[in-house]
């Protein structure tokens, strides 16, 4: 198998990853976002000062790390709900090590003005294209009939049942667990893992029957534990 070392993206996609990995964007881009705000940021500068080459590598060395935390659930054939992925790298990954898995994501379909990142407990932000979401997963060689795509605001969410879910950085860290509670336990099985970051672990001792920390975060953007949770209590 090739395993590739970063990903392929144009400007348009390199733009939407800054935004949504905001420890990617370099010291300059810091500054620039300080001095100015956040949206002049969002909607000016990040369109036009980007190296693209360097986005990619370091995007693809993030999403390596992310993968390797989660590895050892990864196999072949697997059914995968995949819950505000941002623009699929991990899924990349995934494709590229174990055959004939199916992805299935769901995201938001819009860029909000100003990011603000933490849990946004009205949830009215995000900041995703699921036009560039298809463009990238596509242009990384994953099959269009091994994924689909639903936008949580306009369709109607997926009823199969899932071998895994994750949903990192997103669910009950921008978006409260309760949105997708009952869902979850109607498309997964006992064996079914779901696996999230979270700042309140503790709380989900009273849902699920087994819990695992695979990591944990104690940086200043997004300090949280990773969970892999099995077995809805009731």
């Amino acid at each position: 198998i090739f395993i590739m070392e970063s990903f392929s993206l144009d400007r348009e996609i390199a733009r939407l990853i800054l935004l949504q990995r905001i420890e990617l964007i370099t010291p300059f881009q810091k500054k620039i976002r300080k001095l100015f705000g956040r949206y002049f940021f969002t909607n000016f500068f990040s369109k036009y000062f980007i190296n693209i080459k360097k986005v990619s590598k370091n995007y693809f060395e993030i999403m390596q790390t992310e993968y390797n935390s989660i590895e050892k659930f990864m196999k072949p054939n697997q059914n995968i709900l995949c819950i505000g992925s941002g623009i699929g790298g991990l899924e990349i990954i995934i494709n590229q090590r174990f055959l004939n898995n199916k992805f299935h994501f769901i995201e938001r379909n819009f860029i909000s003005k100003k990011v603000r990142y933490g849990w946004d407990t009205k949830n009215s932000e995000a900041y995703n294209d699921l036009k560039l979401l298809e463009k990238f997963l596509i242009l990384n060689h994953l099959k269009k009939n091994n994924f689909k795509i639903t936008n949580f605001d306009l369709d109607e969410l997926p009823k199969n049942k899932y071998n895994l879910v994750t949903s990192l950085y997103s669910l009950d860290f921008h978006y409260d667990f309760e949105i997708y509670k009952n869902y979850l336990k109607n498309v997964s099985t006992e064996d079914t893992f779901i696996i999230f970051d979270t700042i309140r672990p503790d709380y989900f001792n009273k849902i699920f029957k087994s819990i695992e920390i695979l990591k944990i975060e104690n940086d200043t953007v997004h300090r949280s534990k990773r969970l892999a949770c099995r077995g809805f209590i009731n």
